[in-house]
């Protein structure tokens, strides 16, 4: 018996010249900057029948390889950045399904300018938008917006979720009936429908209401990458969607139960959660076509170890690039108040391999490996959301093009719709009533 029906959703690198100097990528270094490429994208993976599009981001060029810029600029590694919110209202337009998920973090929004803004964008999609809830993790960024560092790691959920009570009740702040739209009596809005919050806690003071009006939604749908505990913790009281990096089934099914676990200790339905699991498959017209680009793609890995390498120091804080690349990483005491999880996994799977060799395994093949034709990776889906339980599938790809994104949109899910895997047409308007369909 295989899986039932799974959600689609896509990881789109915030960095505008998305696989810039890659193959295929284009004249992505001369039209970075114009929407033509954000809006192909989503209207690829509408004509798919995705779920939605999460848009990553950060808010700084990063420094963390070397104390320099150099290596940044110079590969373009996340960077340039356009704003997430202004790339989401581009994708909005060019589609009319699929949900829309710009990542924001709290410490870089109060929350009232962050509850406009998602409101905002929920109406002008017509129900669409969600927000990928982040805390922020750099200390670059902090000191982007005035900060001297970022809070201390189980702090920042603790302020994070004082700051989902204000938003929510900045969204919940226009009853369901609040606009009238009387014309003949002169009334827009019902006046008693319409609430101040008056919220002051530790940590945000908001008097509210919302001015922007309510939401076709009531809330945006929230999205969260927590891979800690205190991450999924936040994730089971107020995610719709999870975005789950884990090595292996056995690992996979264990992120998703914990989550699930958490859930019904909160009261809220397990099933009213979507945990989608990273993959990055590896697509060929033949087995041995989708195994010699699997080969080229490993070699390419060990060729670009710096600048995953690179990467992977943004992300966590941790100047790789002091570090002897040909030293066995060994037994390295490393620590971060950036991403956990990431880090725990790269140490857990290194051990005695070189910094340069453990480099290469970054940015890889996600939660588990997917290689063949479409035909045979839905089939290896099949079986390996079979074994896990749910809920589905996060695409991610650090050479994104056309023809990468063609691959997936045109090439694999047709072969996943073949089997009843996905879905072949939206049954609702609004983005979490499509997330939470099945």
């Amino acid at each position: 018996m295989g899986a039932d029906m799974f959600h689609l959703g896509w990881f789109f690198e915030g960095a505008s010249p998305q696989a810039w100097g890659r193959p295929f990528s284009g004249a992505i270094g001369r039209d970075w900057m114009k929407p033509d490429f954000p809006m192909d994208v989503a209207r690829a993976l509408e004509r798919a029948r995705f779920d939605y599009v999460l848009i990553e981001d950060s808010s700084y060029v990063a420094d963390a390889y070397r104390g320099d810029m150099e290596v940044y600029l110079r590969n373009a590694i996340a960077t340039p950045r356009q704003d997430p919110a202004v790339v989401a209202n581009v994708m909005i337009q060019a589609t009319s399904r699929i949900g829309i998920v710009p990542t924001l973090a709290t410490f870089a929004y109060p929350p009232y300018i962050l509850a406009r803004l998602m409101g905002t964008l929920d109406q002008v999609s017509n129900g669409r938008a969600g927000w990928n809830m982040v805390t922020g993790s750099s200390t670059r960024a902090a000191q982007n917006f005035g900060l001297a560092d970022q809070a201390e790691h189980d702090i920042r959920y603790e302020m994070a979720d004082e700051y989902m009570a204000v938003v929510n009740g900045l969204w919940d702040s226009w009853g369901p009936g609040s606009i009238v739209d009387d014309e003949e009596n002169g009334v827009f809005a019902d006046f008693k429908q319409v609430k101040t919050i008056d919220f002051e806690g530790k940590y945000y003071k908001v008097r509210g209401p919302l001015n922007s009006g309510p939401l076709p939604q009531g809330r945006p749908t929230i999205a969260q990458a927590g891979g800690s505990a205190r991450g999924r913790q936040f994730a089971a009281e107020h995610a719709q969607t999870v975005v789950c990096v884990a090595n292996g089934l056995a690992a996979m099914k264990a992120y998703r139960d914990d989550v699930r676990v958490r859930m019904a200790q909160e009261g809220r339905n397990p099933n009213d959660v979507k945990v989608l699991f990273l993959i990055n498959p590896v697509i060929g017209a033949t087995e041995s076509e989708a195994q010699e680009r699997l080969d080229q793609r490993m070699q390419a890995a060990i060729e670009m170890a710096e600048i995953r390498l690179a990467h992977f120091s943004k992300i966590t804080n941790i100047p790789f690039g002091e570090f002897d690349l040909d030293e066995p990483l060994g037994d390295r005491e490393l620590k971060t108040n950036g991403h956990q999880q990431s880090l725990e996994q790269f140490v857990a799977r290194n051990k005695g391999k070189t910094l340069r060799e453990a480099a290469a395994g970054l940015g890889g093949s996600g939660c588990i490996d997917l290689v063949g034709t479409p035909a045979s990776i839905a089939a290896q889906m099949d079986e390996a959301m079979t074994e896990v339980g749910g809920d589905g599938f996060l695409f991610v790809n650090d050479e994104l093009s056309r023809r990468t994104l063609a691959e997936v949109a045109d090439g694999l899910i047709p072969a996943l719709q073949k089997r009843g895997l996905t879905r072949t047409h939206y049954t609702h308007e609004q983005f979490t009533d499509n997330l939470l369909e099945f």
